[in-house]
């Protein structure tokens, strides 16, 4: 593996349920065996361990339960290291994270402090890029567990940090890039480090985010994107049995799957391959063989109606006001204090007395910024309906705005049932449907048998 061409460099990254286990990261070892041009290898935290960590850090416990659910994490990480050949070799390492897990999550403050939450919820990826490292050296891989934080440079933003696109690029080149021919990486996901050193996290799913960025930042040809499903599917599985995998996506049908719902890619991933062109491929750590999807720049076909998405736990806001005629500055008002109070909008509608627009609500966390200080300032000057229990279903395709007949279909497809918000027209690549979470898998499953069966 000595002789790599690093213009054909790949980055891989495999997620929680590819790692869970020392018989799932020996599957993950020999893909990366048999592809030489894998030299950057991204992992995420064994399944179970980030849930786990997340409940630590965010809910209040007694010191018995935190004990309790830090003695499932060593269950996990210790399984693992009992089936390595020579287990002494990262048994130290797995110990002192062990043992630095555990005092961050009975420190007093864990559950107040951003700071805290971050450097705790980073031991996941630490345990399982360690374990794995030495997975691949048992196979004669010459692996080498390296700390991402050392070059994954981001903003001091706790919990959603922003990276910081020249420093990783000047980092990486310097630090990683001179061993790439002879070592190969396996590095964490999901982690970054700030100025002054201290540990930062991108956001759930940001291990996908984190490959994406190194492979921008080591001009790398392609980044695979290793999950338990067979690549990107036409809609979720677990909806309808009809779904099928799609051989191809563009950049741009993918990031609008990402952003309405898809869960197999995180949102922010298209935005480094984009910039570089680099191809981004999607496939099962369980069958390989059975190939994926390649997510490319330009596609061999532009199929009106690509995928469909769902995300669930929205909430739709609508403004109301007679004052809203012909008056000016309404709109800038309203999302005034929605941008204060960091409230992230998805859809908007418009009449000419009010304004109704879409909120991503996942596990209720908008709910708590959606306050009475919120909603006080906005019924200064308008009146304010809250309503919750929606689903977005969204069809993503291609020039679906000009194209005759598109919305035509989709309508009649769903003819029965009540849609309490359209969105359709600002973008060539989606057409999103609000509707009531009871009804939302019939929904997908009569357009997908529409547009798809």
């Amino acid at each position: 593996m000595s002789n790599v061409d690093l213009t054909s460099l790949n980055v891989a990254k495999f997620g929680g349920t590819s790692v869970a286990n020392f018989a799932s990261m020996q599957n993950c070892a020999k893909i990366i065996k048999d592809n030489s041009n894998t030299r950057v290898v991204v992992v995420s935290a064994s399944a179970g361990v980030t849930n786990l960590l997340v409940d630590i850090a965010h809910t209040a416990m007694s010191k018995d339960q935190i004990k309790q659910k830090l003695a499932e994490i060593k269950t996990i990480q210790l399984a693992i290291l009992n089936e390595l050949t020579n287990p002494e070799v990262v048994a130290d390492k797995l110990e002192q994270l062990l043992s630095s897990l555990a005092e961050l999550a009975l420190h007093e403050e864990i559950n107040h402090r951003a700071d805290l939450k971050d450097a705790l919820l980073s031991h996941g990826e630490r345990m399982s890029s360690l374990l794995f490292s030495q997975v691949l050296q048992q196979i004669g891989v010459n692996a080498e567990n390296f700390d991402v934080r050392n070059v994954l440079k981001t903003d001091s933003q706790h919990g959603k940090a922003v990276p910081q696109l020249n420093e990783i690029e000047t980092a990486t080149q310097q630090i990683m890039k001179p061993s790439l021919t002879n070592t190969v990486f396996v590095t964490q996901g999901f982690i970054g480090a700030d100025q002054q050193g201290n540990t930062t996290t991108l956001g759930r799913g940001g291990s996908d985010f984190t490959a994406a960025l190194l492979a921008e930042a080591l001009d790398a040809k392609t980044c695979e994107i290793w999950t338990d499903v067979i690549g990107v599917y036409t809609t979720d599985p677990r909806i309808t049995d009809a779904a099928r995998p799609l051989p191809e996506l563009s950049f741009e049908e993918a990031a609008e799957m990402a952003t309405f719902g898809a869960k197999v890619l995180h949102p922010a991933t298209m935005e480094p391959a984009l910039r570089k062109n680099i191809k981004v491929f999607v496939g099962s750590s369980r069958e390989p063989e059975k190939g994926g999807t390649w997510i490319v720049r330009d596609c061999e076909t532009e199929p009106a109606y690509r995928a469909i998405t769902r995300r669930k736990e929205q909430v739709m806001v609508t403004v109301k006001t007679p004052k809203m005629m012909y008056a000016q500055g309404f709109l800038q008002k309203v999302f005034t204090i929605i941008a204060k109070h960091k409230l992230s909008v998805d859809l908007v509608t418009t009449s000419e007395i009010s304004v109704a627009f879409t909120l991503d609500n996942p596990a209720n966390s908008v709910v708590e910024q959606l306050n009475k200080a919120t909603l006080d300032e906005l019924r200064e000057f308008c009146d304010v309906l809250v309503e919750d229990n929606y689903d977005l279903v969204t069809v993503v395709g291609n020039n679906m705005h000009s194209e005759a007949g598109v919305s035509n279909r989709i309508f009649n497809a769903v003819a029965e049932h009540n849609l309490r918000m359209i969105c359709y027209g600002a973008n060539p690549h989606n057409l999103s449907l609000l509707v009531n979470d009871e009804a939302s898998s019939d929904v997908v499953c009569a357009l997908h048998k529409a547009l798809f069966e």
